[in-house]
């Protein structure tokens, strides 16, 4: 059976993650990552593998883990992009783990779900919902990274603003253009 669970970071994990977070760790793959999802709309190929999620009220990309990251720096890449989209104004709606047991393998799905703030469209009776609701899901399987799908879901209504695009967020979220500090 299904088990499902509230996310929770131990104390550990976050110091592990300040500390990966103040020696820019990340920069490792937060430009590779943004690189090839572009080529890989250009249908070029990159580094790293990425699928583009493009349908009608879904946006988004799918990182694929490979070895060469480690399992613990694709955790923590799950939390800089749920960071940054904080750092957007957003709200971490809910988070939970659902462990699935099937007959040979085991399939952990970690949703984070992330709601825009509740506000007008400056100048307008519409509410802003900025780029949509952002879904961030880590999928391991046997306990092995497998993939994070990064993505935003819109809605196509008349009391809603129009979304901004993925692209636009996704740029602010890796940052691909940031320096080391010295």
């Amino acid at each position: 059976m299904p088990t499902c669970s509230v996310t929770k970071r131990s104390a550990k994990f976050m110091d592990a993650y300040h500390t990966w977070l103040s020696n820019q760790t990340y920069l490792n793959w937060t430009e590779p990552f943004f690189t090839a999802y572009h080529y890989k709309k250009a249908d070029l190929p990159a580094r790293y593998r990425v699928q583009v999620i493009a349908e009608e009220h879904l946006r988004g990309a799918i990182f694929f883990y490979d070895p060469s990251i480690g399992a613990e720096n694709f955790g923590f890449f799950l939390e800089l992009l749920k960071d940054r989209v904080q750092q957007q104004g957003y709200t971490l709606h809910s988070g939970n783990k659902l462990q699935v047991r099937h007959e040979r393998y085991t399939e952990e799905i970690e949703k984070l779900v992330l709601t825009p703030p509740a506000s007008d469209l400056p100048g307008t009776s519409l509410c802003n919902q900025l780029y949509g609701n952002v879904l961030l899901d880590y999928i391991k399987v046997n306990n092995r990274p497998g993939f994070i799908r990064f993505a935003v879901n819109s809605y196509q209504d008349a009391f809603f603003s129009k979304p901004l695009p993925f692209e636009e967020l996704l740029e602010k979220t890796l940052q691909p253009h940031e320096q080391p500090r010295r």
